[in-house]
């Protein structure tokens, strides 16, 4: 059983920082005159300032240190007094100077000289605790130099002092802090074997979350079981860590067993437990449930932010309740909650999903702007898309012309909605003319554009200009995305060129691209129409036998391969199949099926 830590880390100096005071009796506060302090403002640190020193008869000690570092002087004089004075017979700096040395570059943001003076303490003789160590670790850690903090944690804790729980748990979050979740179960493990000190509540929150972060959720349960089984009680961030790896694997019960099981322990839930579990709910398609978590979240005065708001409007505007999502808009004034742009972006978005008229998406933009909230590109690149898809895109491309005006850098996903509807237009040129000005101005384009570009020239028969356009793609160092392959590809299908789209097929699996299901059903549709039977039929027994399973599409398209070829014995197997999986066959191939059968009968009548 882990003990929890003292809380106590040994008997260290609690110096006065900045803005704290000195007591009279301190022999400083009387020596340390205003005379000292006017000559080191105008000479600095120099022979007239070392002169007064000794005309004072000023003593150098730890404390005398300490308060000349908290005079209000240029952080360079700081430095040459504390030098000098390091340099005097009889003295030698202590770890109460070198942290008020450190202190204050950390203040001025004079990293270079905290890595040097941290480096400087610890090769020196002056002891240190796990205090200090822990101040250490985070202000090297908050200056983003996560190697050296490491490299000072291991050189202390092996020549001058044993960490505590406490100094582990500063390295923990500074690694957590900055990405490097598997070096914290490395920690962990070595904390564990040290033998004089555990993992306490700080220690489990931080690892549960790494391991959240890295989706080894079942380390997560067991470290949640292990702390609880240690006699440690979980914080409402750890529930709420805990919740929404549930919900990620679909245990939605026990996501909200723990809801009941905090408030057993009187742990009170969190607006960001209140936002997970909303937002796992509405994932797991019990929306009422999300909407009845709100209203007893309120009843429980917890207060909602704006990022449980976005969450349970999006829930809403998504499942066809977009009357309760205004309703619920509205209503965030009241609790003093006041919508950002996410909140306008999430109703603008909804109501294109629910296909509610154009002008009411515009008129919400233009409250958005009378309420002082700036439009972000993600705004632009929704209004967009959403006018591209009811077929206003004289009205998106004002907007580009506006996004462009307010300074915004090219938006890629603008672009993809404006050349996909202008290229279902048959408006070729003026969609190329738009995929060249995304280039020119951002210097390249993006995979998903490229694709738009090539499957548009692939429609309209210009097969080359697609070729050329991915050997560009991959010139410029943009990969080829699956969505670039299948455009290519369906392409290159349309043409009868079956056999290079088979190759190219081939070349992205060899090139790491795994294929989906529209890569294998393109390949499967160009060896049904013109390579007969044999092949596809291999391809199709190929595709059941690999991860990617057959779906409706590939049966359909072996089912209008048989018929052509006249296997009606086999496709009525086929269709069994399917029927069996619950697929639907293609009436349209069924009926086909049917006159086909029906002109062998005709013909078997005549014949006899």
């Amino acid at each position: 059983m882990f003990r929890l830590p003292n809380s106590h880390e040994g008997n260290h100096h609690n110096i006065p920082m900045k803005g704290g005071y000195v007591s009279r009796k301190d022999p400083y506060s009387r020596t340390l005159d205003e005379r000292f302090i006017r000559i080191l403002k105008i000479f600095k640190w120099g022979p007239d300032a070392e002169k007064a020193f000794e005309v004072l008869k000023l003593k150098v000690d730890a404390r005398l240190v300490r308060e000349v570092l908290k005079i209000d002087v240029e952080v360079n004089v700081k430095i040459q007094f504390f030098k000098w004075a390091g340099k005097r017979r009889n003295f030698q700096h202590d770890s109460t100077t070198y942290m008020a040395l450190i202190r204050c570059l950390d203040e001025h943001r004079m990293f270079g000289e905290v890595r040097k003076t941290i480096q400087d303490m610890v090769k020196g003789s002056c002891a240190m605790g796990p205090s200090e160590l822990s101040e250490i670790v985070k202000i090297l850690g908050k200056a983003k130099m996560v190697n050296r903090a490491l490299s000072v944690f291991y050189q202390v804790k092996g020549r001058k002092c044993r960490p505590t729980a406490s100094t582990y748990n500063s390295v923990i979050l500074m690694l957590m802090q900055e990405g490097h979740h598997e070096k914290v179960h490395e920690l962990y493990n070595e904390m564990c074997s040290e033998g004089h000190c555990f993992p306490d509540t700080v220690t489990y929150s931080a690892l549960i979350s790494a391991f959240a972060k890295l989706n080894r959720d079942d380390s997560a349960i067991r470290l949640f079981d292990e702390m609880k089984e240690n006699g440690l009680q979980p914080t409402a961030k750890i529930y709420t860590t805990l919740m929404a790896i549930y919900f990620k694997l679909g245990r939605v019960e026990e996501a909200l067993g723990l809801v009941k099981e905090m408030r057993a322990r009187r742990c009170l839930p969190t607006v960001f437990t209140y936002t997970e579990l909303i937002r796992g709910l509405g994932k797991s398609g019990r929306v009422e449930d999300a909407y009845m978590t709100y209203k007893n979240m309120l009843k429980d005065g917890c207060k909602p932010d704006v990022v449980l708001m976005n969450n349970l409007i999006n829930i809403l505007g998504r499942t066809d309740r977009l009357k309760d999502a205004i309703k619920l808009f509205d209503g965030m004034k009241l609790l003093n909650c006041a919508p950002n742009v996410v909140t306008y972006n999430t109703i603008i978005k909804s109501l294109f999903e629910a296909q509610a008229p154009p002008s009411e998406a515009s008129s919400w933009f233009e409250r958005m702007k009378k309420d002082g909230i700036a439009p972000s590109s993600f705004t632009y690149s929704i209004l967009i898309d959403g006018f591209c898809k009811t077929n206003r895109v004289e009205k998106a491309l004002l907007l580009l012309e506006e996004m462009d005006e307010k300074g915004f850098p090219p938006c890629p996903a603008a672009y993809c909605s404006l050349i996909n509807t202008l290229g279902v237009a048959k408006r070729y040129e003026v969609a190329h003319e738009l995929f060249q000005e995304l280039k020119e101005n951002c210097g390249c384009s993006s995979a998903r554009v490229y694709a738009v570009m090539i499957k548009h020239f692939g429609k309209c028969g210009r097969l080359n200009e697609a070729i050329n356009l991915f050997n560009e793609m991959k010139k410029l160092g943009c990969t080829p995305d699956v969505y670039a392959y299948n455009a290519l590809m369906t392409g290159m299908v349309r043409a009868e060129r079956v056999d290079e789209a088979f190759s190219l097929f081939r070349t992205m699996e060899e090139n790491g691209c795994t294929p989906d299901i529209n890569s294998n059903n393109i390949i499967l549709n160009g060896l049904a129409r013109t390579g007969g039977p044999k092949r596809a039929l291999e391809m199709f027994t190929k595709m059941k036998n690999s991860t990617i399973k057959p779906d409706a599409v590939s049966y359909n398209t072996i089912l209008g391969c048989l018929s052509r070829a006249g296997l009606f014995e086999e496709a009525a197997k086929l269709m069994q199949e399917m029927s069996s999986k619950g697929l639907q066959y293609d009436l349209i191939t069924y009926s086909s099926i049917l006159e086909a059968v029906g002109k062998v009968d005709d013909c078997k009548m005549v014949g006899s």
